[in-house]
């Protein structure tokens, strides 16, 4: 195909293309406000639990939940994934080969990677 033969047709674009092309868009970005939204509140809802374990034993809800930082939270996560994933059997760090007996294989053979148009000419 030719660059030159593809053309763009105005006449192919119908009110039912562009209106599943609008309701497409309108879904997409719907979605995303509706995710901004539930990802600002999410904290929010954490933190009713323990108000609710702080107003019961009498103390101040403002000053006893601490907002930390998303960077350093970040470091806090790396630092324990880290820590975690340490934990495992030790390796011995040993690598055996086998050798194997027939070491000749189609792979390897120089015959079959020289071009067969010189093998013909030659007959």
């Amino acid at each position: 195909m030719v660059l030159s033969e593809i053309t763009f047709d105005l006449s192919k674009i119908t009110g039912l293309s562009i209106m599943i092309s609008v309701v497409g868009y309108l879904v997409v970005f719907v979605a995303l406000v509706v995710l901004v939204w539930i990802f600002n509140l999410l904290p929010w809802l954490i933190n009713i639990n323990i108000r609710r374990q702080l107003r019961a034993k009498g103390k101040s809800d403002d000053h006893e939940i601490s907002n930390i930082e998303g960077n350093i939270s970040a470091a806090i996560s790396t630092a324990l994934y880290l820590h975690f994933s340490d934990i495992h059997d030790d390796e011995s760090g040993v690598i055996t080969i086998k050798r194997i007996s027939k070491q000749y294989t189609p792979w390897s053979s120089k015959i079959y990677s020289t071009n067969s148009f010189f093998r013909l000419a030659k007959r």
